[in-house]
């Protein structure tokens, strides 16, 4: 492979001028070139997870320009993984977003949903600090530009919050960025990793700050509590194709915590130790329990789920936090989970509200086609409450089983089984009013508000939870995709190789190197 590395990245960049100069005012010519682009990406990033899972590290320097003073682009076995993620997941959200007309509701929704996937997949393939800034801004602007797609003042309010915390978090962001390069003069993440060693703990004052910078900015992205404030509001008031495609947003944030801390300031590490491996945890433990009592005390549909987002990314950072190849190996393979079950539930919910005409948790409507919906509302909360047999079940076991050996097993066993309790019963309290009294007690049906979903809808659900039954079924090789992933990322030495140019790579691994021309 030569430039196939930066093409995740451009396919998007030029599809999007590319529909508001040429097909501005034809919705249909808009729809089949974010169809194809999309189905090009999910291609791409096969090929990539291929390429990459013989461990393999694939590195791309934009110019020809060696790191640490060019920019390079890296693809290993974690980045592939989410890039293909991305893809499936955004396939899937964009043909509900064309069965349901949400992207005729407002302006430049293709266009913006192109933008999005490129800062999120520049995330996921950068191999240097600065511009996993730059990306999360161009993810930032585009899902600004998406949540408030149609208008609304709830969804303007929202999305003022939305972008205030986000500013904040890339503030702290560039002041830690700051931090590192004057102590390190490098923000190239292998070359830092290198040089972060080498400092003394006795002159490590600049690069412990920037370690707590970094880990409040990935927090905030992933909504860990106390600053998950943004979320609920968010998410529910977003269009609820742009809130399903949010679902991987929080896993960026996963995704930098993962990559930062076992890449450049590992728990072994002197200079950085006790300031992210002794109270990421406990904080972990408290999202899921937060998380919890919200989907079991909300009173909308919509917040339930948010909710809900934010209980299963206190499941993925239980894990992470752990920090033992075991833990990120479960929490890889709950990332995929979470994110199919959490953008199947928004997708739902846009569903009941075009059958009910809202969605407030009271027995005054039923569910119009009910018997379409109601299923795929069960399956779709089964997986998200960690509920046998599906995926969410065998998720939760891998981070029980990993927390034998890698952290405090009574508290983390205790906040895991009551929070998942508890989820289980809200589920079961918002389906029951949703699906069932509202039937049984023949209540009114309201007419206004009232949509029968198309079939394209009910397909890109359907499709969502016919990937979570394949996690499910095919959970051993996943668990085993991501145990060699976490033990890529556990000893890094390939990667560093791979980027730095320097020999010391790990016996029995294999580097590919592409390079991009003046």
């Amino acid at each position: 492979m030569t430039h196939w590395l930066i093409i995740p990245i451009v396919l998007p960049a030029l599809l999007a001028p590319f529909i508001i100069l040429c097909a501005r005012y034809h919705m249909g010519i808009q729809r089949v070139f974010s169809v194809a682009g999309v189905v090009a990406m999910i291609a791409l990033a096969l090929g990539l997870a291929v390429q990459t899972s013989d461990g393999t590290v694939m590195l791309y320097q934009l110019g020809d320009w060696a790191a640490p003073f060019g920019i390079v682009l890296v693809g290993d076995r974690l980045s592939t993984m989410m890039l293909l993620l991305m893809a499936v997941l955004a396939l899937f959200v964009l043909l509900y977003a064309i069965g349901s007309k949400w992207d005729e509701r407002g302006r430049h929704f293709h266009v913006l949903f192109q933008f999005q996937l490129m800062g999120i997949s520049g995330a996921f393939l950068t191999g240097d600090l600065f511009n996993l800034f730059v990306f999360f801004e161009v993810l930032l602007i585009a899902s600004y530009g998406l949540m408030i797609h149609a208008g609304g003042n709830a969804r303007l309010r929202a999305g003022v919050q939305y972008v205030l915390f986000n500013l904040l978090g890339s503030t702290l962001f560039l002041f830690a960025l700051g931090a590192l390069y004057a102590e390190t003069g490098t923000l190239n993440m292998a070359d830092l990793a290198q040089r972060v060693a080498m400092i003394s703990t006795d002159a490590s004052v600049g690069i412990r700050v920037a370690t707590v910078l970094l880990i409040l900015v990935f927090a905030i992205k992933a909504a860990i509590v106390p600053l998950h404030f943004w979320l609920p509001s968010s998410y529910a008031e977003a269009p609820a194709p742009v809130a399903a495609l949010f679902a991987i947003m929080t896993k960026v944030g996963a995704y930098a915590i993962i990559r930062v801390y076992t890449l450049i300031f590992p728990v072994d590490l002197e200079v950085t130790a006790g300031l992210h491996g002794t109270w990421l945890l406990p904080l972990a433990l408290l999202s899921l329990a937060v998380g919890a009592v919200g989907v079991l005390a909300a009173k909308k549909f919509d917040r339930l789920v948010a909710f809900a987002v934010i209980s299963s990314m206190g499941m993925v950072m239980v894990a992470i936090g752990m920090f033992t190849q075991e833990s990120i190996a479960s929490a890889l393979y709950y990332i995929v989970h979470s994110t199919l079950a959490a953008g199947a539930l928004f997708l739902i919910v846009d569903l009941v509200r075009q059958s009910r005409g809202h969605l407030e948790l009271r027995l005054d409507a039923p569910v119009a086609g009910g018997a379409l919906i109601a299923p795929l509302f069960m399956v779709a909360a089964i997986a998200m409450a960690g509920l046998p047999p599906l995926s969410g079940f065998v998720g939760k076991l891998m981070v029980l089983n990993a927390a034998f050996d890698g952290g405090p097993m009574a508290w983390v066993f205790g906040v895991i089984l009551i929070s998942s309790l508890f989820m289980v019963v809200g589920f079961a309290r918002a389906g029951s009013i949703l699906f069932w009294k509202a039937q049984a007690d023949n209540a009114p049906v309201p007419e206004v508000g009232r949509a029968a979903p198309s079939a394209l809808s009910f397909v890109a659900v359907g499709g969502l939870l016919a990937l979570l039954v394949a996690h499910t079924v095919f959970a051993g090789p996943m668990y085993r995709y991501t145990t060699q992933t976490a033990a890529q990322l556990v000893t890094p030495d390939t990667y560093m190789a791979t980027v730095l140019g320097t020999p010391g790579k790990l016996s029995g691994d294999k580097t590919d190197e592409t390079k991009g021309d003046h």
